[in-house]
Parts: C-alpha cells; structure tokens; sequence
C-alpha cells in the first residue's frame, strides 16, 4: 500500500513539474531572428512557411528577418514574387531588415525594395546585435541534405 502512495505522489510531482514547465514557456518573450542570403526562391517559400508556423504557436513572438547579399532578390520590387506573403506577415509584425551594404554593392535605391522594408546598415552586424540581445539565429534555407551528407560521412547510417 505504501508502494501505492509512493507512486501516486511520484506521478503527481512529475505532472505538475511538466505543467509548469510548459506554463513558463507559454509566457517566455520569444525572439527569432531569420538570415536570408540565398538567390533560391525555394528557401524563400519555405521561409514565408516556417515565419506563419512559428506565428501560429507563438502568436506573439518577435520575429525579424535579415536580407543580404544574393537574398536581396526577396526583397526587391522586380524579382519579388511573395509580396502579398510579405505584406501578410508585416501585418503579423514580422520585421523584413535589408542591409544597406548590399543594397550600395548591388547600386539598388530604395525604391527598388519593397515598401515592407526597414533598412540596417550592415546586415551581419544587425545579426550579432540580435544574439547579443538573446535573439535566437535560424539560417533561412533547405540544409537538410547537406547535414545527411555530413551525418553519412560520419558513419552513421540510421538516417
């Protein structure tokens, strides 16, 4: 009988543990920031895909994505082809920060960029001030294949 109880009231801690675990990161602030640097309009699909699912646990989460180098196409009015994906996350309150230095090397006025922008003056140094701050990194992008490749050189063929 003393078995019993003792499993019961092991049972209990451990549920109420669990509870409160998942209570505290319900109210845990949530910042995520996005590196997009590809020219692969594939990874900006899957991009615009992974901000709405992240948005539809963590409703108010704060999420930014950081455009440079060849992901500037993104961004840019005339190679652009999620707008109104982008115009729906901005509503949302995702931040779409393009970096001014591949905005000068690639001679792209701001005109040229999507009005859902903010401009940063270097897009790698709004990345560290975003960790620096606690924001958590994502490289926007397919990587899956590269880390099967990885993983099988190491030997370990379980995948």
């Amino acid at each position: 009988m003393k078995n019993v109880f003792m499993g019961i009231f092991a049972l209990l801690l451990m549920t109420s543990s669990s509870l409160m675990a998942q209570k505290q990161t319900s109210m845990k602030e949530h910042k995520i920031v996005f590196h997009l640097s590809t020219a692969d309009t594939s990874a900006y699909r899957s991009l615009t895909k992974q901000l709405n699912n992240v948005l539809a646990v963590w409703t108010d989460a704060k999420l930014e994505v950081v455009v440079h180098n060849k992901g500037i196409d993104f961004m840019r009015k005339d190679k652009s082809v999620l707008e109104s994906e982008i115009q729906a996350l901005k509503d949302k309150g995702v931040v779409f920060a393009v970096c001014e230095n591949t905005m000068k090397a690639q001679k792209l006025s701001k005109d040229q960029i999507l009005p859902q922008a903010i401009y940063v003056p270097v897009g790698l140094i709004e990345l560290a001030l975003k960790q620096e701050e606690g924001w958590s990194y994502i490289k926007a992008g397919y990587y899956f294949l590269v880390s099967v490749t990885f993983v099988t050189k190491l030997g370990w063929g379980f995948l």
